[in-house]
């Protein structure tokens, strides 16, 4: 296993493998042999970026039994996704803000999210699963009363997409048995959602091969398999965790919109 993350210091970019509070920097091309070399920073001296920056960036709805059955929907055949603004993508410690002059409800939804590493189009599901790089937190942040602010036309760009509203990180881990993994989301340190992986409707390499054969899918692109049970609303100055053992806590703070 290692986690990999990307760094900012002393206005340049880096990135490397997280181990025990430091920073193994590497060179080269996270998802092409990337190369050590022979740097150690203090994860104290650098502030954490996104771990990726996504060309495309997909979010899944309804793929957790439980929450299906809670909310009484039909089981999907395939992912019922959306795609959410790259420019929505923020690291570690950004904050989330709602846009100017919108004062409605805005969610977490506290997420698994696949990185992939290679190039992928209309694959097999082992195809799939080897073009899976690793797995990262995502905080499928909703603007939850844009989504249906019109009838006709239920807007899921629109209302996820904002500046901010996908935060992902705080590292990408590789080599982790995604089954055997939760997912849990605090609020001001009291939690909120605590569910099961291995409760996904659609897994990983599914999603990925499905999707696959409409889209083509490349190096650094995210796709968020979905959220269980316990989203809701936060209010400004609330901080929200995200956090997956073994990939860490994505720590956010919830601040008031921009004048």
């Amino acid at each position: 296993m290692a986690l990999w993350v990307r760094f900012g210091r002393e206005g340049a970019e880096g990135f490397g493998t997280l181990d025990d509070g430091a920073i193994r920097v590497h060179a080269g091309d996270l998802f092409a042999v990337p190369t050590p070399t022979g740097d150690v920073l203090p994860l104290a001296d650098v502030a954490l970026l996104p771990p990726v920056r996504p060309g495309v960036f997909i979010g899944l709805w309804n793929n957790f039994h439980e929450a299906a059955a809670k909310q009484g929907l039909a089981i999907p055949e395939t992912p019922l996704f959306f795609l959410k603004s790259p420019r929505s993508v923020v690291g570690p410690e950004a904050p989330i803000r709602p846009p100017a002059g919108y004062a409605g409800r805005v969610l977490y939804e506290g997420e698994l999210g696949l990185v992939i590493g290679r190039r992928v189009a209309n694959a097999s599901e082992d195809e799939a699963a080897a073009a899976i790089f690793g797995l990262t937190c995502v905080n499928d942040v909703t603007a939850l009363d844009l989504l249906n602010a019109d009838p006709s036309f239920a807007q899921w760009a629109r209302a996820k997409g904002c500046d901010g509203f996908g935060p992902i990180g705080p590292a990408i881990a590789t080599g982790l048995d995604w089954s055997a993994l939760r997912v849990q989301v605090a609020l001001n340190g009291r939690v909120r959602q605590d569910y099961p992986l291995s409760d996904m409707i659609i897994p990983p390499a599914r999603i990925v091969a499905l999707i696959s054969r409409e889209m083509t899918l490349e190096p650094g692109d995210i796709i968020a398999c979905g959220t269980s049970l316990g989203a809701l609303p936060m209010r400004p100055g609330m901080v929200v965790e995200v956090t997956i053992a073994s990939i860490g806590t994505l720590r956010n703070v919830f601040a008031p919109a921009a004048q």
